[in-house]
């Protein structure tokens, strides 16, 4: 019979149901596990599920009844991966359930953004439309999304989705090509150019060691258009040092950004010094969190923990 250890089921909404898998098992699930919780909670545990905590050389070795670990999230980068393929841990992750909502998030930044819709409300409640004297007033700027220039950085399902709803608005994609790299074909854009002629540059990609801080202060010189700057993908992409020194030197118009590079962040975060700004919104790594795609991962998860224990493993991470 299989032990079953859920170590973060908090991060899943509390209104979305985490079916039981359909053979005989143990089920325990805690809301949070700190790191020096990890080990005790998990001896006897042949399947392990995890969204963010994560387990490390020193835990897996002192496991040695795991045989799953189920990450319930597409980015496996809490699990020693190479560890779990020398000793025969299987780990599995969650594949193609954001494919509405990150977009939608985003686009959500871009519209609240390039309209100073933050900015306006602030105004509002502050009393600025009754002392202006007229029907409206013109405290931010207001833009347009037809014929905006949206560079996106990252080619895959997400990236091309924005593509696809900007195409909607009648902007013009831009799929950037990786920075220092060329000749990659057609879809792509030069990177250099992408920085320089974009209205909107957008992230949509992995956080690997050739991606961290690909853009920083000398990127964001180059950005002759002043754009906004969209991060829903992964925090470590921007130098968020460099990103409040644009928006402090006026380099971009504007930032959206879901994810920082530690969560959560502390009180000295960069990013924490700008946010009350009206062309600024940080919101809290839920652009993947609609309630349809956390029941679509959910589901997915326990599927993947069905497939394992009838020898069929699924979404299987190299």
């Amino acid at each position: 019979m299989h032990k079953i250890v859920i170590l973060d089921r908090a991060t899943l909404a509390p209104q979305i149901r985490v079916r039981r898998p359909a053979f005989d098992h143990e089920l325990v699930e805690h809301a949070h596990t700190a790191p020096d919780q990890v080990v005790e909670r998990l001896t006897g545990a042949t399947i392990a599920v995890t969204n963010k905590v994560r387990l490390t050389v020193e835990v897996l070795e002192r496991l040695p009844d795991l045989k799953l670990i189920a990450v319930a999230a597409t980015g496996t980068d809490c699990v020693d991966t190479a560890y779990c393929r020398r000793h025969g841990i299987a780990v599995s992750n969650i594949r193609g359930y954001a494919v509405s909502t990150v977009p939608e998030h985003t686009f959500a930044l871009i519209l609240a953004l390039r309209r100073s819709i933050v900015g306006f409300r602030e105004d509002v409640l502050n009393g600025e439309w009754q002392k202006s004297g007229q029907f409206c007033f013109f405290n931010h700027p207001i833009r347009d999304l037809r014929g905006a220039r949206l560079g996106i950085v990252g080619e895959g399902v997400l990236g091309q989705r924005v593509a696809e709803l900007g195409r909607a608005f009648g902007m013009i994609p831009l799929f950037a090509a990786h920075k220092g790299k060329s000749g990659l074909g057609p879809l792509y854009t030069p990177w250099d150019e992408v920085l320089e002629t974009s209205d909107v540059i957008t992230l949509h990609s992995p956080l690997t060691p050739e991606t961290r801080g690909m853009i920083g202060l000398s990127e964001f010189r180059r950005m002759k258009r002043k754009p906004l700057i969209v991060n829903t993908a992964r925090g470590g992409l921007v130098v968020e040092a460099d990103l409040v020194a644009a928006l402090d030197e006026g380099l971009i118009s504007g930032a959206g950004f879901d994810v920082v590079e530690t969560e959560p962040p502390a009180p000295a975060n960069p990013l924490m010094s700008v946010a009350g700004r009206p062309n600024v919104i940080v919101t809290p790594h839920v652009a993947w969190a609609s309630d349809e795609a956390q029941q679509s991962l959910a589901d997915q998860l326990i599927d993947n923990i069905e497939n394992f224990a009838a020898g069929r493993p699924s979404n299987l991470v190299p």
